[in-house]
């Protein structure tokens, strides 16, 4: 990996560098509390453990450092791409069919990396040049927007509720100041500080529902679904045929997470390790997740925002949250405790997660002085960020190509395309007298 000079360089602690014991325990449960929300709505929302998507997760994380040799500070967390397929399939077959399911979308990236380390990644800097990539970036981030805004506005009963917006642009702001004026290690935990301090006001205005903590158990083994022990597996060619390729659309997205933290981190992490690399790590980790009774794994926006505003990009980090995810499956108190974030707490926070990674994508635009007086630019930049923000689907069947991914696609085929200028930008032809 090539090695930055620390003095040029924008972070406080390098993807190799390990924290003090007390600050890698706190900025790793920053981590933790930044993605249990989204982790363990995916299995809720599909009638499946919470427990198995949280330890699943835990260890794909592993599998994904590992394999990355330890170069990539990203975190594995339950993909909401696949929650219609897999809500369909649990009120027919079951979760024997969705398991299935899962290991081919696992097996589907295994195939697509084995491609990748044969015919390489110089397709990639021609295919994705800044003005797609920071367009790309913006739209990550912009198009989780209305989910923070939902987060930020709506009760527990799908109605608007004042008290719920108050509590989440107290908790923007407490944070936003916390980012602002706490120096050395008090602000490195700035977004754990603002969850707390949230949480806490948020059980002020009686939004913390506290009885499923207290009737929680201490301990409690994950309802685990393991081949050959809790069921006797068949083919589910159908459950298979509905979720291997939307693949390609978690595909998308996990490299368009990958520039983001290219960007970052100042390295090319599709050339190392290789772009082969990550996506081996990302099907592996959704494999294990099939074997074991979770969803589908992929890569995590939200972790990625609280990288780009701590500035410590310490794989190590990552480490440590994936391993308290594992140790928290099977403590029930401190699982519902961290469950019991409300919404709004959560909406305050994603206000910032979200929103750095789209100033992360303008960064790159403006690093590369785009210039947007070349109309090029503008069709490419324009087309990729109002598909990916408006979220325009592509639904064959039960194949559906989000907002983001489609825009991913447009704007590599639009930079293919377009010609270097525009008929109206070419010098005019002179003529003889």
């Amino acid at each position: 990996m090539p090695t930055v000079n620390k003095h040029d360089a924008d972070f406080v602690l390098d993807i190799q560098d390990k924290p003090k014991f007390g600050a890698w325990v706190a900025l790793s449960i920053q981590h933790l509390f930044a993605m249990f929300g989204s982790t363990v709505l995916v299995p809720i929302l599909v009638g499946l453990d919470p427990g198995i998507a949280l330890f699943s997760s835990g260890v794909g994380t592993l599998l994904h450092i590992l394999i990355t040799k330890r170069k990539i500070p990203a975190y594995m967390g339950s993909s909401f791409a696949f929650i219609i397929p897999m809500q369909a399939l649990m009120k027919t077959a079951g979760y024997p069919a969705i398991s299935q399911g899962i290991i081919s979308v696992g097996l589907v990236y295994l195939i697509v990396a084995l491609i990748v380390s044969r015919f390489g990644t110089g397709w990639i800097d021609r295919a994705l040049p800044p003005i797609v990539v920071g367009p790309i970036v913006m739209t990550i981030g912009l198009s989780l927007a209305s989910s923070a805004a939902k987060d930020a506005t709506v009760n527990t009963q799908g109605h608007y509720d004042l008290k719920v917006l108050a509590v989440a642009m107290l908790t923007l702001l407490i944070t936003i100041g916390f980012n602002m004026f706490l120096k050395g290690f008090w602000g490195e935990i700035a977004i754990l500080l603002g969850i707390i301090v949230g949480y806490l006001i948020a059980l002020f205005f009686g939004l913390v529902n506290l009885k499923p903590v207290m009737t929680a158990p201490w301990f409690r083994l994950p309802n685990f679904e393991i081949p050959f022990v809790n069921y006797q597996p068949k083919p589910y060619w159908g459950a298979m045929l509905m979720m291997a390729p939307i693949a390609f659309v978690t595909m998308t997205e996990h490299m368009g997470h990958i520039m983001v933290l290219n960007g970052l981190t100042k390295r090319n992490f599709f050339k190392d390790p290789g772009l082969h690399r990550t996506l081996t790590g990302d099907g592996m980790a959704s494999i294990f997740a099939g074997l074991v009774g979770g969803p589908a794994i992929t890569s995590y926006g939200e972790n990625i925002g609280v990288m780009a505003i701590n500035r410590i990009y310490s794989v190590y980090v990552l480490i440590g949250a994936a391993i308290f995810a594992v140790i928290f499956s099977f403590i029930g108190k401190l699982s519902a405790l961290i469950q019991s974030i409300p919404g709004a707490v959560l909406g305050g926070i994603s206000f910032l997660l979200f929103g750095v990674i789209a100033a992360s994508g303008l960064r790159i635009l403006i690093e590369n002085q785009i210039d947007f007086n070349r109309r090029r630019n503008l069709m490419i930049a324009s087309s990729v960020l109002i598909i990916g923000i408006g979220n325009v689907t592509l639904q064959l069947g039960s194949f559906q190509f989000t907002g983001v991914a489609l825009a991913t696609v447009i704007g590599i085929i639009l930079n293919l395309v377009l010609p270097q200028q525009a008929a109206s930008e070419r010098p005019k032809e002179s003529t003889a007298n």
